[in-house]
């Protein structure tokens, strides 16, 4: 790369790994030599996983980096801006050219063309795009597809009950209980079946013919481990049903869920269809159908053959654009033939996505410019909590520009500060815990908790504010510079560990859910009130530790009752399944059958279907409603039986191995 760029080569093509060290060459060419080059980043906005973006994490803020580490995607368009650290704007000879169709605000900031280039950029002199092909226009000229025209949303109703045990009074954090609740119900075997079954059929019915019978759709899951019970679920309702739709799911690292198997999920051991093969290249095949994702291929993914989306995952501005906007690629007849794209949302508002995409509808702009002094601010903020002296700042400065500096030259310099800072938080804690309720020593050690929590947040919003506003503005002052580097090493370390609630709800028990289908709508990218402008960098460091709202559990669970009242029938009774399992385990030749075959074969007795029906008009006494559905409706016979083969353990229960069931 080097001898590429001083033998003068005209077109120099590089991996975006490789992009800080071909920029540092120009640099010094353009310096030394009076070379004169163009830095064209294409598609900006596209991301990188964990794996491959591992060499650029020095360039990376903390923040951006933990999100690698959990498995998600950075955009190249927060990487170019990190590895110009060096001021793009003051670069002699080199002209940045970026592409994006979904600009940040930091984008047009560093990017952007002042409409009075002798003046520095203001409230009346905004930095603006040098050239707009609009998502308007490329939609009316059809190059790629308003994804919003086909847009159904689902409300989900659910009931809880703590019966069967009497629960704790103790109070616990509100937010905390709330949160872990409606986890739990995200990852109930019921509410999963539930919206399986609205994506298999939906797909089938409205999709899989679409594109000569080539087209594809990708499930977009909120986790991991989700996106593990998603796929099992899948494969059993396809099994089940006997269709022919091959699945892909796509996550990173390892998952643990010894609900769903004893050992670890991969995607290796997930999806062993792909025999080696890259994942894009096998899914662009006709052997699958569905790819199931959690934090990978929701930006940059290209695939044109894609025509839905279901989306089980809370989406909000410039994320639900990019996510979304996989489903525009044009193909052949997808511009001209009627509906062929669909999105199908079990979570996200309309309006709020509509808003969303129509903040790049037109032309994104910039509400105003960046506040140099949220540096500065939050300097003075962070050297008058007294946790940390100048000599240790500049101690920390020495050792990392030091060229060739050990890991234990740094480990030396950072690490009496990390240490005593951990302490104080360990010893607060510790005095926390063991004194009175309401007493002053109490309220001194929590005071000394939150002063530690408030300090890490502030030391990370120096971090990402001096990464973004220092390559616009010179603060004159190398000092920035050393609490700068001094943060960066520092913030990783301090791991302090706030108290947490033990929330048990091993006897929680989900007793009704329903999916309503709130209808398919054309979401008008034309309508609306006008959008609200990028906002830029005007205040960082502000927050407070909130103190936790105590409530007791059971006050939790009636309050989310209380959100779905009348939402629910007893057709909607989550124990009808239950009552099914009793009666079929019941049945002679349905043991026999588990007995003598394996559990695919079983799935395929000419008698289960004729059992099920038995066993529904047998509960009709306890369960009229849903008895009656149940008998007239195919749909609802085949949900019965993907979950009383799955998460029902049906199959186990007749041979003898019992597991409760999940529901």
């Amino acid at each position: 790369l080097t001898a590429a760029l001083a033998a003068g080569k005209k077109i120099v093509v590089c991996t975006i790994q490789t992009f800080p060290h071909a920029l540092a060459e120009a640099r010094k060419l353009a310096a030394g030599k009076g070379r004169r080059f163009a830095v064209i980043a294409d598609e900006a906005h596209s991301s990188q996983t964990g794996k491959s973006a591992a060499g650029l994490k020095n360039v990376l803020t903390a923040e951006e980096r933990a999100v690698l580490d959990d498995g998600g995607e950075i955009s190249l368009e927060d990487v170019l801006a990190a590895a110009m650290a060096t001021r793009a704007r003051q670069d002699v000879g080199i002209s940045y050219v970026a592409f994006t169709a979904t600009p940040k605000a930091k984008t047009l900031e560093l990017f952007g063309r002042r409409p009075d280039p002798t003046q520095p950029a203001g409230k009346d002199n905004l930095p603006t795009a040098f050239h707009v092909y609009s998502m308007r226009q490329a939609i009316e000229e059809k190059f790629i597809l308003d994804v919003l025209r086909n847009y159904t949303s689902y409300k989900q109703a659910f009931l809880l009950t703590h019966e069967g045990r009497a629960m704790d009074e103790k109070e616990v954090d509100a937010s905390e209980a709330r949160k872990r609740i409606m986890g739990w119900v995200r990852l109930h075997p019921h509410n999963i079946a539930a919206r399986v079954q609205i994506v298999i059929e939906h797909f089938r019915q409205n999709v899989a013919h679409l594109l000569g019978g080539n087209a594809k759709a990708m499930v977009v899951t909120a986790s991991r481990k989700e996106a593990v019970r998603w796929t099992l679920a899948m494969q059993r309702y396809i099994a089940a049903k006997g269709y022919a739709i091959g699945l892909l799911v796509a996550f990173s690292g390892e998952v643990e869920d010894l609900e769903s198997g004893p050992d670890g999920f991969t995607e290796a051991n997930m999806n062993p269809g792909l025999r080696g093969r890259d994942m894009r290249e096998a899914f662009k095949t006709p052997e699958f159908s569905i790819l199931l994702v959690a934090n990978k291929f929701q930006t940059g993914f290209d695939e044109p053959l894609l025509c839905a989306m279901y989306v089980d995952r809370k989406l909000g501005g410039i994320q639900a654009v990019q996510t979304l906007s996989r489903l525009n690629r044009a193909y052949r007849d997808k511009t001209s033939i009627k509906d062929t794209t669909y999105v199908v949302d079990f979570i996200n508002e309309p309006g709020e996505m509509l808003a969303a995409f129509q903040q790049y509808y037109k032309t994104a702009e910039l509400a105003d410019i960046s506040d140099p002094n949220v540096v500065l601010d939050l300097r003075n903020k962070l050297d008058a909590t007294g946790f940390y002296d100048l000599y240790e700042v500049e101690r920390v400065a020495k050792v990392v520009v030091k060229p060739n500096a050990t890991q234990g030259e740094l480990d030396a310099a950072i690490g009496p500060a990390s240490s005593r800072l951990l302490t104080r938080y360990k010893q607060a804690q510790k005095t926390f815990r063991a004194e009175p309720v309401g007493t002053a020593a109490q309220q001194a050690a929590k005071n000394e908790m939150d002063a530690l929590l408030l300090f890490r947040g502030d030391l990370g919003a120096y971090i990402r504010a001096y990464e973004f506003l220092g390559q616009m503005f010179d603060y004159g002052n190398t000092d920035f510079e050393r609490l700068y580097l001094f943060a960066r090493m520092l913030l990783p370390l301090l791991k302090f560990e706030r108290e947490r609630d033990g929330i048990d709800l091993s006897a929680l028990k989900l007793t009704h859910h329903r999916m309503r289908d709130l209808g398919q709508q054309k979401l008008n990218l034309d309508g609306g009130a006008p959008t609200e402008p990028l906002r830029p960098v005007t205040d960082a460091g502000s927050g407070q530790v909130q103190d936790k709202q105590k409530v007791q559990l059971a006050e939790i669970i009636a309050a989310i009752n209380d959100l779905f009242l009348g939402e629910v029938t007893e057709g909607d009774a989550v124990s009808f399944v239950e009552t099914l399992r009793t009666r079929l385990m019941e049945v002679p030749v349905l043991k026999a059958q588990a007995a003598a075959n394996d559990k695919p074969q079983f799935m395929n007795s000419p008698n289960l279907q004729e059992e099920l029906i038995k066993s529904i008009i047998g509960a009709m006494t306890a369960h009229q409603t849903m008895s009656k559905e149940a008998l007239n409706s195919e749909a609802i016979q085949a949900r019965l039986l993907a979950v009383l083969l799955g998460p029902g353990a049906l199959w186990e229960g007749l041979r003898g191995i019992d597991p409760a069931p999940a529901a």
